[in-house]
């Protein structure tokens, strides 16, 4: 099982609103996070906007492509797009690059 850590950045002037849409996320967008291998899935937001996500999968590239290639996917996608900040206007899902792991204690 890979363990997966990444950190996003949300906009300051969203952080609210972001935390209300992830106390309601839709069913269908829960259930096909646990489908395409998305396992102890946090997200974890500091005050500046520091976005930490952390989850559990046998395959990140597997379970990232499956997410992508589901509509439920890009219709969230669609409308969280605004929460982050990107240059370039990509996605969130597109933004995640995860982090080396150094120590782990079991």
């Amino acid at each position: 099982m890979q363990r997966i850590c990444f950190v996003l950045r949300v906009r300051k002037d969203r952080l609210e609103e972001y935390r209300a849409r992830h106390r309601e996320v839709w069913p269908e967008m829960l259930a096909a996070l646990r489908e395409t291998g998305w396992h102890n899935y946090s997200l974890f937001l500091r005050e500046d906007g520091l976005l930490v996500g952390y989850l559990e999968t046998p395959d990140f590239d597997e379970a990232l492509k499956e997410m992508a290639a589901t509509e439920v996917n890009a219709r969230w996608q669609n409308e969280m797009r605004d929460f982050f900040e990107d240059a370039e206007g990509r996605p969130a899902d597109r933004q995640i690059a995860p982090l080396e792991q150094v120590f782990f204690l079991a």
